[in-house]
């Protein structure tokens, strides 16, 4: 069902834009903004980037959270490569990439959040580890959906 969804999300985008320029600035300007938005899960090809979904500041999960239920009613392990978006499906595969020092690592999104104001994921401990995370609390990231 998740895929059918993602194909269907893209045949929209694809149509806003490549049918619309004809219409009106307005419209293409829109379709843009659509494919830009973190609520579009876009999935790639296997291995490749879909599009940004977002930039923003991340943050990481507590230890104390490990062993703990999940939104998704999956386990929390604070060594696995898992994170909490707001809107994305759980499954939904993204790209973390730390904007201050280029590390990147792909974490699953299984959990909601971050509830903390001015975030948009929070990763596990294990991800934000590879993020160069942990010694600053909170960096600025980009998430893209991968597949």
């Amino acid at each position: 069902m998740l895929q059918k969804n993602n194909i269907c999300s893209a045949a929209i985008a694809t149509f806003l834009i490549f049918f619309s320029r004809a219409c009106s600035p307005s419209v293409s300007a829109a379709a843009e903004t659509f494919l830009k938005t973190e609520h579009l899960p876009v999935m790639g090809f296997s291995g490749k980037t879909a599009g940004v979904v977002t930039e923003g500041k991340a943050s990481y999960y507590a230890d104390r959270f490990h062993g703990r239920r999940t939104a998704s009613g999956e386990t929390f392990r604070i060594h696995d490569f898992t994170a909490a978006h707001r809107t994305l499906p759980f499954g939904t595969s993204v790209k973390v990439t730390n904007l201050d020092n280029g590390k990147e690592v792909v974490v699953r999104i299984n959990d909601r959040g971050p509830h903390l104001k001015g975030r948009v994921i929070d990763v596990s401990p294990a991800a934000a580890h590879i993020l160069g995370l942990i010694e600053k609390g909170t960096v600025n990231v980009r998430i893209e959906a991968w597949n």
